[in-house]
């Protein structure tokens, strides 16, 4: 396979490609550690490149990216596919992909309070108990109503009113 061939030269030493198997090829766009950076993964069915190679995003390293940016990811290098049916495309759309790594993430929250309140919610177990903690300090109107409501009417909070937090 010429195609093959080609990506090893092209790609020695890259350690952002890995060959899976001699058709099937994953190509990390971004740096490590880089948290818009993703994974896609090239497979090659018996009658590639007359039809479309296997585009996916389901490796481990791209979960924390939405269903939705992976989709629109994927949506995007399929109109490449169809423009390059009958060609070996697997470096154009590595290359594709490394070109428009900014497009294809723009949407892709970034350590953003979005993405800390969807882990919570998830129940991943490594958010550690003292990060939910920090959301108390913020007072909902009701809870700033009730203190309100604790002070005498010369706007001072009684004696011991803030005790409880210690004992807490």
């Amino acid at each position: 396979q010429m195609e093959l061939e080609a990506l090893r030269s092209i790609y020695e030493g890259d350690l952002c490609f890995r060959e899976l198997s001699p058709v099937s090829f994953q190509y990390r766009i971004g740096e490590s550690g880089d948290p818009k950076a993703f994974l896609i993964e090239v497979s090659w069915p018996e009658t590639y490149p007359q039809t479309a190679p296997v585009i996916s995003m389901d490796a481990f390293f791209n979960n924390t990216i939405s269903s939705a940016i992976k989709q629109s990811i994927l949506d995007k290098l399929m109109v490449e596919v169809e423009a390059n049916l009958g060609t070996a495309m697997t470096y154009t759309l590595f290359e594709y992909a490394k070109d428009n790594k900014e497009v294809f993430m723009e949407n892709q929250p970034v350590n953003t309070v979005t993405s800390v309140s969807n882990s919570i919610s998830v129940g991943t177990p490594d958010v550690p108990p003292s990060k939910k903690k920090e959301k108390k300090e913020q007072l909902s109107k009701t809870q700033k109503r009730k203190l309100a409501d604790k002070t005498d009417n010369k706007g001072e909070l009684p004696r011991g009113w803030n005790w409880v937090d210690v004992i807490k």
